[in-house]
């Protein structure tokens, strides 16, 4: 689960990314990135090698100081140029309509204020530009979202801040934007943990 301000459990960021079963979610994501992008939570940056041919730059936004060092050693194997931002995603340090894509992997779960942090990728992103995202959130099965419900107070207190609860789709809608795609299941794990959004959404204007 996405770990955006992880002081406390680093690993859990790591154990997550690297989960074979969740590659292939990870490698559509950024496939689909171009021109200049902003990555928000980059972590410890395992997604940084993974950006390819139609992406001209990489900027990493990550506030935890431990990650961006790990992030920072794993950028060496990058084959684009990255920037790093040492800054929240609620308060971007960026010009208005400045980037192509902004890409969320597993990050929405735990910014403490989401909905301002969507707004802000809404206002750097170009009139063209696209939000691509894979992150867990909320079920559609009541047993599910009770557990859900059950387990978030605990859980956000182990895990740097992770809501296993947030509806992702409305969220998104919410902070300005319309979905151009959505695919919604379960990945492999626990099912409170383990409802995937993947999908791209576009700036309303």
């Amino acid at each position: 689960m996405g770990l955006y301000r992880n002081v406390i459990l680093p690993s859990l960021c790591d154990f997550v990314m690297r989960n074979r079963f969740l590659l292939p979610y990870r490698e559509r994501i950024i496939g689909s990135a171009e021109g200049t992008v902003l990555e928000i939570g980059a972590g410890s940056g395992l997604n940084l090698p993974l950006y390819d041919a139609g992406v001209r730059e990489v900027l990493a936004l990550e506030p935890d100081p431990k990650l961006m060092t790990m992030a920072r050693r794993n950028a060496k194997q990058a084959r684009r140029p990255v920037t790093f931002l040492d800054a929240s995603a609620e308060a971007i340090p960026l010009e208005d309509r400045s980037v192509d894509t902004v890409v969320t992997t597993w990050t929405l779960c735990t910014i403490p204020e989401a909905m301002r942090a969507l707004e802000e990728m809404r206002r750097v992103l170009k009139p063209a530009g696209h939000l691509l995202f894979v992150e867990h959130g909320l079920a559609p099965e009541a047993s599910v979202c009770k557990w859900q419900n059950r387990l978030t107070p605990a859980w956000k207190c182990i895990s740097g801040g992770c809501h296993l609860n947030r509806p992702i789709r409305q969220m998104i809608e919410s902070g300005g934007f319309s979905i151009d795609q959505i695919d919604t299941g379960y990945a492999p794990g626990p099912r409170p943990m383990s409802f995937l959004y993947e999908g791209s959404a576009r700036p309303n204007r």
